[in-house]
């Protein structure tokens, strides 16, 4: 059995893309998470310390966000994957999606997206 904490759409100001007015202008991006572990001792014994906090999985991603800058949103999403497994041996896998709304693409679209997904072992 796999439970998940999930985080949708975390908006970000954030200067990543390949282009020059993308690292000069910035853009906004949503952040999604899907953290799969065992949420049972948190469930049945009202434990906090039993499971990751939402609010701290958010302030990761955020903070990598806006501090740093990548060319590709792969490489945001890889960044975050990594931090979050590192610090959080309790968590399984973790799925990692980017949006990018503004996507200079000359087509009409929401937006372009990429999901990665990390396992902490294999």
């Amino acid at each position: 059995m796999t439970d998940r904490i999930f985080l949708n759409r975390l908006a970000v100001f954030g200067y990543h893309g390949l282009l020059p007015e993308e690292a000069r202008l910035g853009q906004r991006f949503f952040i999604s998470l899907e953290v799969r572990m065992d949420l049972r001792p948190a469930g049945t014994g009202d434990a906090f310390d039993k499971t990751v906090s939402y609010a701290t999985l958010a302030e990761i991603a955020h903070e990598i966000a806006t501090m740093r800058r990548f060319e590709m949103i792969e490489a945001l999403a890889e960044a975050i994957a990594g931090d979050i497994l590192g610090r959080f041996p309790a968590i399984d896998s973790i799925v990692v999606k980017v949006e990018k709304p503004s996507a200079p693409i000359p087509f009409p679209l929401d937006s372009a997206a990429i999901e990665i997904e990390r396992f902490r072992h294999g």
